[in-house]
């Protein structure tokens, strides 16, 4: 009985090209594909079927790497992704990195092993170059952040405009002195989201303040030390964007508590549109993110890849946020303003 050794010798190629041609994988040549089938046919050669099977064989499982599960967004997001493979026939693991390299890599490892047929990125922490790497094992799909020059599929919000729509808001509102939260996280949305919120603040004849800019900002907590912070600050400004509404809800609770009203004293909005921004007394006007969408495009991206082994590619889907004006910004009215 013929060998892979065999075909490889008849061939003229190396056991790893011929292994990798039976294996149908995507980095082969036409004319290596046509030599290796030329040997198999001409020995008769059988590959081992179990072993053959098992490299074949899909998962059905998709790996979701998040940097914390308790992040309201990231929860959100999972469980649109959830929904979103479960009508491909598709099953999820959530793997927490906490924004850890090493973690990030031991993940990623579950598709070099075969473990998952596919994995989507919410975050990336190591260089494009390791998670390029991996493309040689299955498909990689970003979800949720826009990286320049990676050679994976993206998925993203337009954060650029999700700051300038609330900073365009509370400048037509007729705040001059607006604080800004961020949660020190440096990634480019993060970044995006800040110039964004700059860019509109300049177009009115503003500037940054950056006595007010509160980073590393995700708590309830945090929003109740912000607001202790804004007390005493020389200049009190007369309107917050939190990044978050979590922060947002602090924030409201400290300043109701020492006798502040929302938002005749000062304008609070934050981000995410939780459950939480619509119980609160007032309501917090926030920022939508389109969470569904982007879950529903990134696992159709992720079943493409899945099914064509065209793993690596250049492709940049962007979405916009919208804005829900509430109480917190401007009393007795519910709005929904797009960017």
């Amino acid at each position: 009985m013929s060998t892979i050794e065999d075909v490889a010798k008849l061939a003229g190629l190396s056991r790893t090209t011929v292994s990798r041609v039976l294996n149908d994988h995507p980095y082969v040549s036409d004319e290596k594909k046509r030599l290796v089938q030329q040997a198999v046919e001409h020995l008769g050669y059988v590959p081992n079927s179990a072993a053959r099977s098992l490299r074949n064989q899909r998962t059905g499982i998709i790996a979701v790497l998040i940097p914390k599960i308790a992040t309201p967004f990231f929860s959100q997001l999972v469980e649109y992704l959830e929904m979103a493979a479960s009508a491909k026939n598709y099953q999820l693991i959530i793997c927490q990195t906490q924004f850890s390299k090493h973690k990030e890599r031991k993940y990623l490892d579950l598709l070099k092993t075969k473990q998952v047929d596919g994995v989507i990125l919410t975050s990336i922490e190591n260089e494009l170059s390791v998670i390029d790497s991996y493309l040689h094992f299955g498909p990689i799909v970003l979800c949720n952040e826009m990286v320049e020059h990676a050679q994976i599929p993206m998925v993203y919000m337009n954060q650029a405009n999700s700051g300038y729509l609330v900073a365009k808001h509370l400048l037509e509102r007729g705040h001059r002195h607006i604080a800004y939260c961020s949660t020190g996280i440096e990634s480019d949305g993060m970044k995006a989201r800040e110039q964004g919120f700059k860019r509109a603040l300049t177009e009115a004849g503003c500037s940054f303040n950056e006595s007010a800019h509160f980073k590393k900002s995700a708590t309830v907590n945090d929003g109740k030390q912000i607001f202790k912070k804004i007390v005493n600050m020389k200049v009190t400004p007369t309107a917050i964007f939190t990044g978050g509404d979590l922060v947002a809800a602090g924030f409201i609770s400290e300043a109701i508590k020492h006798g502040w009203s929302i938002p005749e004293d000062i304008a609070v909005v934050g981000f995410d549109n939780m459950k939480i921004s619509e119980l609160l007394d007032p309501m917090i006007t926030t920022v939508i993110p389109p969470v569904e969408e982007m879950a529903i495009k990134s696992m159709d991206v992720m079943y493409e890849k899945i099914h064509t082994k065209q793993y690596r590619s250049i492709e940049k889907h962007e979405y916009s946020s919208k804005l829900a004006i509430r109480e917190s910004s401007m009393m007795n009215r519910t709005l929904v303003a797009t960017s």
